[in-house]
């Protein structure tokens, strides 16, 4: 693969790589520059224009080959959406570990400092179409193919660690309830609908993964912000085949960040594309993605330990207890060349795995290691997907599979089987010590049966852990997300149900959801309130299980703690229009440019802006064709002629009050501090006609005369800080 100037990683374990990777898809990827227009077979093509007929107005004729096979492949080319994560966004990278985690694993790929592993990445979306928007209410997909020197490695995780179920057999279910509703196919890319909290309402284990989905986990700032996690707990095996569990981490290095409700419903009217675009542009600056990857570890003798079973996928390991050691870095660095070709015909399957991982016997681990190769089965043609270009592995690939669908290897010979004497023998069978895949020996002694272990009935203590950990405006967000949610739901009994179950995650946190859903908490509800049966044994009753000790607050789960020590590629809006002070301009910009961040002008019209010192700049948006809601932070610089005309832009004063609204940092230097009279920020003016001061207030920073060295180091601590939570206090500014 492709290794476009690839940035030396931080650690100091890590050596410079020894080689640079081949693009592996070099082959396959072409350039139409210069070129001839041909059919599929090569055949030129002399008229590109009209189909073949019997005279210049008769009737086309059946032996029109280049016609057929040209809208014969248009009438094919779009293949089966993904039932879920169908909307996604991709980019291509490369893995380096710090240092040889031979201790634990013998997979190669994470020995060698010195090598770098290319991969693809995926992002997605989960409920929503491919025509659904960026911004939904959403779990994100966060799944990782690393062409190692074994093989295609998967890991196939999400942006929240934990999932809805503890079984595959209810993952239909789930689907089923929080995909449109089957009578009109409404809502699109929402769970705020009767037949998902139905679902929900009924199944207690879903407790902890809806804290998250409420929290503002669920809507993003950027996939470049989000965190990811393997959800599921999985092996590592060394050479001596000893074994211990393992859980994934992908860390952020510009943090964990998000936006607000009200901000991702307009940033879905505005851009709907807003993920997939700030992602594309990102590489394409040159401002890579990267992320840290993260383990925990827990030796085999420690297995049953905790307060919780660590083969449950609706629990995680909190930080607290086994600490996260970050053993190397993602970058990514190369866009697609071609989105279908390679972000949608991409096939993750959790199924492929390298010596040194393994499986454990988590239930809905088990049932995706079905679901996704016949998935791929169905949406990719047939049993050579792995043949598609993005989905091979960059070793050679030696089995005894021949022809079936869309094969594209020409193997020579005349043995497909095993054993053989005609070929030799071959393929070998590989040793354990060849780098043979040997699946970890675990001793089962037990019954079939259709049941759950009762170390999963717990299934509130890690949904409180997760909501008295969040700091108060995350809080307050996870109400506001229920208040909104289960009032769009139609059913009285429903959302009752829903507080109810809400009451046994946290009275205060029910309290608050029904008082704004205009009824009381119930006293208890109708029937066992767990209806997964028979998970919870008797059907009569419900006696929650809180199994060993659980701590009570995990400071790594609130976004409040995350790093806010930088401001790179943060987009800041400057709002300017004939006349605006050239100098503060280009003081401040150049100083946001320094600190890493993107700079925008914004103006009453496109085209070209002279300054009061009669220089023109190059406006990048008009005020028609942007919103706040697309920006990190705003800045307003003075000059007479340009504060009176956006006096004059109803759209100028609610860009600065919707991005006030939305606890964003917010500069205003010289006159501009007289426009802000005209907004919602007129109370944050007292002290700013103080000669040399630079008043900050929540995030605001206000100067009429001061060096602009002072404005900006101020203004760029204001943006790190990502928002500034204080204002939703307030009265709802209108905007």
């Amino acid at each position: 693969m492709s290794i476009t100037k690839p940035k030396k990683p931080k650690s100091k374990n890590v050596q410079k790589p020894t080689t640079a990777k081949v693009n592996a898809l070099a082959q396959d990827t072409t350039d139409a520059t210069g070129a001839y227009l041909t059919t599929n077979q090569g055949v030129r093509i002399n008229d590109n224009q009209n189909s073949l007929k019997t005279g210049e107005r008769g009737p086309t004729l059946l032996e029109d080959f280049i016609f057929r096979e040209k809208i014969t492949h248009f009438d094919h080319e779009r293949i089966p959406e993904r039932i879920v994560h169908a909307r996604g966004a991709g980019a291509h990278g490369y893995f380096q570990v710090y240092q040889s985690m031979a201790q634990y694993t013998k997979a190669k790929f994470l020995q060698n400092p010195a090598v770098q592993t290319p991969v693809f990445v995926r992002f997605s979306t989960v409920a929503g179409s491919r025509g659904s928007t960026d911004l939904a209410r959403d779990v994100r997909g966060f799944a990782v193919k690393f062409y190692t020197e074994e093989g295609v490695y998967d890991l196939v995780g999400n942006n929240i660690p934990v999932f809805f179920i503890q079984d595959a057999m209810k993952f239909p279910d789930l689907v089923h309830a929080v995909k449109p509703e089957q009578h009109n196919e409404i809502p699109q890319a929402a769970s705020a609908h009767d037949t998902f909290w139905d679902f929900i309402s009924l199944m207690p284990e879903a407790m902890h993964m809806i804290m998250w989905t409420m929290s503002d986990r669920a809507i993003p700032r950027s996939y470049r912000m989000m965190e990811g996690f393997g959800v599921h707990t999985f092996r590592f095996i060394n050479e001596k085949g000893k074994g211990c569990f393992v859980k994934f981490h992908w860390k952020p290095l510009l943090g964990v960040h998000s936006v607000l409700w009200d901000e991702a419903i307009k940033i879905s009217g505005n851009d709907p594309d807003f993920h997939r675009r700030d992602l594309w542009e990102a590489i394409e600056n040159g401002d890579y993605p990267e992320f840290e990857f993260g383990v925990q570890i827990v030796e085999e003798k420690d297995e049953h330990k905790f307060g919780f079973d660590l083969l449950d996928p609706t629990k995680i390991i909190p930080e607290e207890l086994v600490p996260v050691q970050r053993i190397g870095k993602l970058t990514l660095n190369r866009n697609p060349d071609n989105f279908f070709a390679e972000t949608e015909q991409v096939a993750f399957h959790p199924g492929h795995i390298v010596p040194g991982i393994d499986f454990t016997n988590d239930p809905l681990l088990q049932g995706r290691l079905f679901s996704y190769l016949d998935t791929q089965l169905k949406r990719l043609g047939g049993p050579n997907f792995h043949e598609i270009p993005i989905n091979r592995p960059t070793v050679p690939v030696h089995n005894n599979q021949r022809d079936g669908h869309m094969r594209q290897t020409i193997n020579k010979g005349r043995v497909a089987y095993e054993p053989n004497t005609l070929g030799g023998g071959c393929p070998f069978q590989a040793m354990r010590s060849e780098g043979g895949f040997v699946s970890h020996a675990e001793r089962i002694d037990a019954n079939k049966v259709r049941a759950r272990s009762e170390s999963f009935f717990d299934h509130f203590s890690q949904a409180t852990l997760f909501f008295n950990s969040q700091s108060a405006p995350e809080q307050d967000h996870i109400v506001n997300a229920l208040r909104f949610e289960l009032g769009k739901v139609e059913t009285p009994a429903i959302r009752e149900r829903m507080v109810f179950m809400l009451a046994q995650v946290d009275k205060s946190l029910a309290s608050r959801v029904a008082e704004g859903l205009g009824i009381g908490v119930p006293a208890g509800v109708e029937g066992p309130l767990n209806q997964s049966i028979p998970a919870d044994g008797d059907p009569k009753r419900f006696q929650p299980k809180r199994v060993g000790k659980n701590v009570g607050v995990s400071p790594a789960l609130s976004m409040a703690n995350t790093p806010k020590d930088s401001i790179k590629t943060r987009k800041v809006a400057v709002l300017v229009a004939e006349g605006f002070d050239a100098a503060a301009l280009a003081a401040v910009k150049q100083g946001l440019l320094n600190a890493g961040a993107q700079v925008k002008l914004i103006a009453p019209r496109l085209g070209q802006l002279k300054g009061n010192n009669g220089e023109e700049v190059k406006i990048d948006f008009s005020f028609l064709t942007s919103a706040s809601v697309l920006f990190d932070a705003a800045y307003i610089p003075g000059g007479e002629r340009s504060i009176e005309a956006l006096k004059g832009v109803p759209k100028a004063l609610h860009f600065i009050n919707e991005a006030f609204k939305h606890c964003k940092a917010i500069a205003a230097t010289g006159t501009a501090v007289d426009l802000l009279q005209a907004t919602y920020l007129a109370d944050k003016l007292k002290e700013a006609n103080r000669k040399g001061a630079v008043v900050v207030d929540e995030g605001v920073v206000i100067s009429r005369d001061a060096p602009p060295a002072k404005v900006i180091a101020e203004f760029i601590k204001a943006i790190a800080q990502h928002r500034h939570w204080s204002r939703e206090q307030h009265d709802h500014v209108p905007a």
